[in-house]
């Protein structure tokens, strides 16, 4: 099995920035996708960033030009650099891995979920 540990959120003033960081242990092995998800209380969970294996990025219309996803895979590691943050950018971030290419790494089904890391913009 795989397990998925988010860290880096926390509380932050509009404009700021932080940098998210999802650790992945047990069996771990290469997939096509991998993703940063979010969630604010009473609305769905959405696709923030995901990237594939050969490092190609999908951003929501609302992330692009502010956040960047990146990815050690010899560490198996993602990141989620946010920058210029917004008030409605606050939610539990869950990085998410051994996602399918179709229809896109953004939007594809994902198997294992970490428990998430709060981010709070205020």
């Amino acid at each position: 099995d795989v397990q998925l540990v988010e860290s880096g959120g926390g509380l932050v003033q509009p404009g700021g920035s932080l940098r998210l960081s999802c650790a992945a242990s047990g069996y771990t092995y290469s997939s096509y996708c991998m993703g940063w998800f979010r969630q604010a209380p009473g609305k769905e969970r959405e696709g923030v960033a995901g990237i594939d294996r050969d490092g190609t990025t999908t951003y929501a219309d609302t992330a692009k030009g502010r956040f960047i996803i990146s990815q050690d895979n010899a560490k198996n590691a993602l990141y989620l650099q946010m920058n210029g943050l917004k008030p409605e950018d606050t939610g539990m971030y869950q990085c998410a891995t051994q996602g399918g290419m179709w229809p896109s790494c953004l939007k594809a089904s994902y198997t294992y979920w970490g428990q998430g890391t709060q981010v709070t913009v205020s």
